[in-house]
Parts: C-alpha cells; sequence; structure tokens
C-alpha cells in the first residue's frame, strides 16, 4: 500500500462510498464496504488512527462496568465481536487474564457470579471460564496480600490499537479500496436538491485538489466531527460529550505477572486496569469531561495523581511519578445525554443518523465493536437508498496477513509479513540495526512503514507503526534525532526539513514525559 499508487486513483473522480476519516470507525467502514464490493474511498485529515483510535486501553471487552450499569445488549454485542476478532485477527489481539483483588470473600462471591454471567453471555466466544480464588497465594505477585485475601479471574481480549488500524487499512485496500491520509476533506458537494454528491480533497503533502462524486458519504470523525457537521446544513443531531482518559506506561516489575489487575470500584466509582503490554505495564483509565478536543490533549495533574494514589493501595512497591516511562491521552466521542450525570455513565453504544441531506454520520462506539458498526452503518445506507443492496462479509473475514504461526514477539504484529521483514534484515546488516539500544525495533520496521504502511512522518512511525513514543517516551525523543535522518533520507527532504521534523518529534515526545 504506497500513497503515490492511492493518489493516481483519485484521478477517477466517481466512488460509491467516500469515508471521512481513518479512525477504528471509518476503516472498518472501508473493509467492509470493499468487501462487499463497492467502490470505496477513505479520507483521512492526518494519518491513520492518529486520534483517539491509537490511544486507547488496548482492551477488546465486553465492559464488566456496562453489565453493572445493567447495558445487557452493549455488553452482549461486544462480547461477540471481541471472540470474532481474535479469531479474524491472532496476529493483533489475544486472550488475556485479568485478576480482581478481593479483600472480603462476600465481594469474591459478588464478583464471581457477575463474571460468570459476563462469560455466560460470551456464549461460544468465550475462551476461559471465571474462577472464584480464595487462596490465591502467587496469582498476582507484587500485589498487597492484604488487598488480594481472595480474587477473581476472568478473561478479556486485548490488542495493539494503532497495528489494528494499519491492518484494517492494509486488508480494506487488498479488496480494492483506496484509501489516503493526510488528505482532508475541506468541502461538502450537493447536487440541484441540496443532496450531497461528493466532497472536495486538499492533498496536505502534494498540494493537489480534488472534486470527488458519490452517493453515499459518511462523517466518521469522531471526536473531530463538528467541523464536518459545520459543512452540512440541515445536520442537527449529530453531537457529542467528548471526554478523556489518560494511561500511564510503567516497567513492569511493578507487576511481575501474566494476569492483568481490574479493580473494579475505584473512590470515584471509574474502573482501573494495569495490563501487561508489549513488555511494559500499561495503567489507566480516567474518564474526564473536556470542552476543547485536539489531536494532542495533554493529562491533567489530578488524573495522573489519581491513577498512582490509586495503584498505590494495591502494588507492594507503588511506582512514583518518575517512574512513569509514558503518559498518553486519548478522546472519547461520546454520544450527547441529557440524562447521565457524568462521562463514565454515558453508553459507549453507537449512533447512526442520517441527515436530511443524505450525509452520514457514525459516531460514538468503541474499537471492540468497530465491525458490527461498519456493518450496521451501511446496512442503514442501503435502507435509505444510498447504496445498492449487498451483504456484509466481514464477520468471519481474516484480517490482512492473518497467521496462526508461532512469530517473534518483536513482528507478531505483522503475521505472515514477518518473514519478509526478517529477509530484510538479513540482507541488509544497515537495516537490521536496532533504533535504541534499549529495544529490539530495527530499521527494517521504518523502512517498511515508509515502504509498505503509507506512514510519513516521524510521528507516524515511532508512535503508531513501532509503538516506542507510547512505551517509552525517552527513548523515543533520544532516537529521533537518527531515525529522523533516516526517513528524511527516505523522502529526499532538505537538512532544514528533517531539522524542523525531529523539533517537531522531540516537542511531542516531550508532552508524554511527565517531569
Amino acid at each position: 500500500m504506497q500513497r503515490a499508487r492511492q493518489i493516481e486513483n483519485l484521478q477517477e473522480s466517481k466512488w460509491d462510498l467516500i469515508i471521512i476519516g481513518g479512525g477504528a470507525s471509518g476503516l472498518g467502514l472501508a473493509l467492509d464496504g470493499a468487501t462487499r464490493g463497492y467502490k470505496t474511498l477513505l479520507l483521512e485529515a492526518r494519518d491513520f488512527t492518529q486520534g483517539t483510535s491509537s490511544r486507547s486501553t488496548k482492551l477488546l471487552h465486553g465492559g464488566v462496568r456496562y453489565l453493572a450499569q445493567g447495558d445487557f445488549s452493549l455488553v452482549y454485542e461486544a462480547l461477540h465481536e471481541r471472540g470474532a476478532l481474535i479469531e479474524n485477527a491472532p496476529h493483533l489481539c489475544a486472550w488475556q487474564g485479568f485478576v480482581i483483588p478481593c479483600a472480603h470473600w462476600g465481594h469474591t462471591l459478588f464478583y464471581g457470579l457477575g463474571l460468570k454471567l459476563y462469560a455466560l453471555m460470551a456464549g461460544k466466544w468465550q475462551a476461559h471460564g471465571t474462577d472464584v480464588i480464595f487462596k490465591p497465594d502467587g496469582l498476582l505477585p507484587g500485589v498487597r496480600p492484604q488487598a488480594c485475601q481472595h480474587a477473581v479471574r476472568y478473561y478479556d481480549g486485548q490488542f495493539d490499537d494503532a497495528r489494528l488500524g494499519i491492518t484494517l487499512a492494509l486488508s480494506a485496500h487488498a479488496h480494492g479500496a483506496s484509501l489516503l491520509n493526510y488528505m482532508p476533506a475541506d468541502r461538502l458537494l450537493f447536487d440541484a436538491d441540496q443532496k450531497i454528491c461528493g466532497v472536495g480533497a486538499q492533498d496536505r503533502l502534494g498540494e493537489q485538489t480534488f472534486t470527488l462524486h458519490a452517493p453515499c458519504v459518511i462523517n466518521a470523525t469522531g471526536v473531530f466531527s463538528q467541523a464536518i457537521n459545520q459543512m452540512d446544513p440541515s445536520t442537527t443531531q449529530n453531537q457529542i460529550t467528548p471526554s478523556q482518559g489518560i494511561h500511564l506506561v510503567l516497567d513492569s516489575k511493578f507487576l511481575p505477572s501474566k494476569h492483568a489487575l481490574m479493580i473494579p470500584k475505584t473512590p470515584d466509582g471509574r474502573v482501573l486496569f494495569a495490563i501487561p503490554w508489549h513488555g511494559k505495564l500499561l495503567v489507566g483509565t480516567t474518564d474526564t469531561p473536556i470542552q476543547e478536543v485536539s489531536y494532542n490533549p495533554l493529562p491533567l495533574e489530578e488524573e495522573v495523581d489519581f491513577l498512582l494514589d490509586t495503584l498505590a493501595q494495591y502494588l507492594e512497591q507503588p511506582p512514583k511519578r518518575q517512574d512513569v516511562l509514558s503518559v498518553f491521552v486519548g478522546l472519547r466521542p461520546l454520544i450527547s445525554s441529557n440524562h447521565a450525570r457524568a462521562t463514565k455513565q454515558i453508553s459507549r453504544s453507537h449512533k447512526i443518523y442520517i441527515a436530511p441531506s443524505g450525509l452520514v454520520h457514525l459516531n460514538g462506539g468503541k474499537w471492540t465493536t468497530y465491525r458490527r458498526m461498519a456493518q450496521e452503518t451501511l446496512d442503514a445506507c442501503i435502507k435509505q437508498g444510498l447504496l445498492p443492496p449487498k451483504t456484509c462479509q466481514t464477520q468471519t473475514l481474516k484480517l490482512y496477513a492473518y497467521t496462526t504461526d508461532a512469530l517473534d514477539s518483536r513482528l507478531k504484529v505483522y503475521g505472515s509479513q514477518a518473514q519478509a521483514l526478517l529477509e530484510l534484515e538479513r540482507t541488509n546488516p544497515a537495516l537490521a540495526r536496532p533504533i535504541h539500544p534499549n529495544y529490539p525495533y530495527s530499521y527494517a520496521q521504518v523502512f517498511w512503514a515508509l515502504e509498505h504502511e503509507m506512514a510519513y512522518s516521524l510521528e507516524d512511525v515511532l508512535s503508531r507503526r513501532i509503538r516506542l513514543l507510547l512505551l517509552d517516551a525517552r527513548a523515543a525523543y533520544g532516537c529521533a534525532m537518527s531515525v529522523g535522518q533516516f526517513i528524511g533520507e527516505y523522502w529526499g527532504w532538505s537538512v532544514e526539513k528533517t531539522t524542523q521534523e525531529i523539533a517537531d518529534f522531540q516537542a511531542l515526545a516531550r508532552a508524554y514525559i511527565l517531569e
């Protein structure tokens, strides 16, 4: 998948389906549309998954909290989608054991019964059962014994969100879709009856403009949907209540276990997770209402304190601010509600809204249900007469590079393409070099991202194709000079352009470091 070839495809201006937004929702729509046989185009203003879709809690889950809130339909749907996704993309998704520490046997029975129901709701898609454990010795090393007199163990899924996004893009492309990053839709096109009939787009990298026609246009821009809403006078019901969640990344020594820690009820009623992820410990999340949305939101001091203070109640070796390797922030496009008192009470269900102009809006939802969201949206478009009837094909579709082979953990996210990367490293010693002495990521992975995965910038590579910025922001800062020079040589950038790119990324990396 190379951007120059995708640009060539834009010379054909007529499409069946144009999707605005390259996050989880948009990429899911692109794959669904392409596999149904629609001529499909996706436009993303920046990089694929650059918004919140690369900064999630990395969980594929039904939502234990939503079960407690009585949102059974959302939990049921998400549990079934979770199982299907783990089966369709085993190189990116896996089962993960979670342990709820309980100081009292009554709590153990309460959570145990609830999570037995949780597992039953998944039906055939539940690979592991739920255990009520009254003597959890050694189950969670690193957790204070007095906080874990008893325990409940259950299973959910975990995944790499940005890599799943890139894989969806590659899958859609393999089925005939065209996808462009750095290609914002800057205007909507209307016919004489004020019905939507396409979009105008501006290439941020090549300065070209395009006029693109389609009978079906979908706004899947999530928290950034207001800009598209304002282009269509008939759009009146696509309002969201954004919230942000922060995540801390720590050394795995603080919880040296294959199991994740789940605290179902913190002092303010939130759920807290501490999850092993890519050799580190990922801790999250908060749920804080915000007024302004941005591509690079910043953590609030009270959010950091909340996570560290809550962990200190459970871990034998409580982490301090200086132990945090990276802090990252994601935004949630929650559907506006007149009834919920706080964002943590707003449903994570999605909403499909078709404006009088025919502009389709998909908002809300979560990564676990991206496939179902896409299916329901395109079915709604068919019902509205915006697309000819065609059946969804994605429920059992194996995603790009699908493999069940055992792979080196460093390259597992590449699936069946891992062998090609190993061959690159074998035949070119310069590409086999690690980009940082403390991490196994190689320059072959940088090259692969530029050559095959439509990465352009230093941030694209070190944040989303390789997850180093999220895993260790100081290490990402430290290797920015050498990786930036490699990227500059690949693209033929001037010295000034390369220097600016490195400086911009290092400024971004500093925002991921707690001072």
